[in-house]
């Protein structure tokens, strides 16, 4: 058993806490220009909320008996349910940009939906685990598959955070085909999603600035499609290889939230096309990675567990970046093990702690029975 459980994983992982880390630094330099920010605060709960607990959870994680992995994702599910919940608490729960998703801890807040998305993915892997032989029965099957994620959806929608319901309702209905379910639950699911994603289009107009500035990008240039425009001036500006670490201009006045859902914005300034692309590749080689130690695992809730949280990884850092050069809708989510967000960065180190469980206890004979 290798001390790291699979040193290509590892070595993939370390690039992207490390080169992240000093993105985020830089793209925090950004807001030197821009009044009540802090610079300091900003790094140190990056620091203290994400990078150290993350690392220290992930080690934890890592050299954890995968039975006791198991035994803790009920409780975990619960208490990331509960604590979602908080957030309508008045007096506790943070309302921000039109939304209620943060809970006040005094010097720092949480974003419990972080904890929610590995919770719902660990949780339906451990079902399909133990009930894969049963799912094609609507009871066992579909009907679980709708509580299992229904539940957080529900709590996710009402913050409203469509975004990240959307990325677990993706993550989910995947891992079920792959426990083969049959046609008929993804057809009534299909239908489902249509007629929710119709119903928040009409009724939220914010979903549906976005779904127009997507189709035209030049609608609204001073409103919805500000960021958008902001981000491709920073990408296109970074030429071939880039303005150079630091030197990004637009992260100074003009891209909203640097740190944040626009920091490969700053990345792309900074080091143009050809650092973009390695980006890219860098999370490819992280999903191919991950897929590939699930198709080893010695386990059904491994297999399901590591597909699920590399997946749920993948598709954020896939969707953020497609939304920064708009080719997708803009989402609002973060760039993992970049974007500012200690609870995010805690969360995606916790969850690589688990693939790597699954890695180091791996079969190479045969995939999961």
């Amino acid at each position: 058993m290798r001390l790291s459980g699979d040193r290509i994983f590892a070595f993939i992982i370390a690039i992207l806490v490390v080169g992240g880390a000093a993105i985020f630094l830089s793209a925090a330099l950004g807001l030197l220009a821009r009044d009540g920010a802090s610079i300091s605060r900003l790094a140190m709960t990056q620091l203290a909320l994400g990078l150290i607990p993350g690392v220290l959870a992930l080690a934890a994680i890592r050299f954890s008996p995968p039975e006791w992995i198991m035994k803790a994702v009920v409780p975990f599910y619960i208490f990331s349910l509960a604590l979602t919940a908080l957030v309508f608490v008045p007096g506790l729960g943070v309302h921000a940009g039109g939304a209620t998703r943060w809970i006040d801890l005094g010097p720092i807040t949480i974003q419990p939906a972080e904890f929610l998305k590995p919770a719902v993915i660990l949780m339906l892997a451990l079902y399909l685990g133990k009930m894969k032989d049963k799912i094609k029965d609507m009871r066992y099957g579909l009907l679980a598959f709708g509580v299992i994620v229904g539940l957080p959806a529900l709590l996710l929608l009402a913050q409203p955070n469509t975004s990240t319901t959307l990325i677990i309702g993706a993550t989910a209905a995947a891992l079920y085909f792959l426990a083969g379910a049959p046609w008929r639950d993804f057809a009534v699911l299909a239908v489902i999603t249509i007629v929710a994603l119709s119903a928040l289009l009409f009724t939220r107009p914010y979903l549906m600035n976005r779904v127009m500035t997507f189709v035209n990008p030049a609608h609204d240039s001073l409103g919805s499609g500000y960021q958008i425009q902001q981000s491709l001036i920073a990408i296109g500006s970074g030429g071939m290889i880039g303005r150079g670490f630091g030197q990004s201009a637009q992260k100074y006045k003009y891209l909203p939230e640097p740190v944040g859902d626009s920091v490969f914005a700053v990345y792309g300034e900074e080091f143009g096309f050809i650092g973009t692309v390695l980006l890219v590749l860098l999370f490819t080689a992280f999903a191919m990675r991950g897929f590939a130690i699930a198709a080893q695992a010695s386990t059904a809730f491994g297999a399901f567990s590591a597909t699920g949280l590399t997946l749920l990884i993948s598709l954020s850092a896939f969707m953020n970046i497609g939304a920064m050069l708009g080719i997708m809708p803009l989402t609002g989510l973060p760039l993992p093990f970049v974007s500012h967000g200690g609870t995010a960065l805690l969360a995606a180190l916790a969850s690589v702690g688990i693939i790597l469980n699954v890695a180091a206890h791996r079969s190479k004979r045969k995939t999961f029975a």
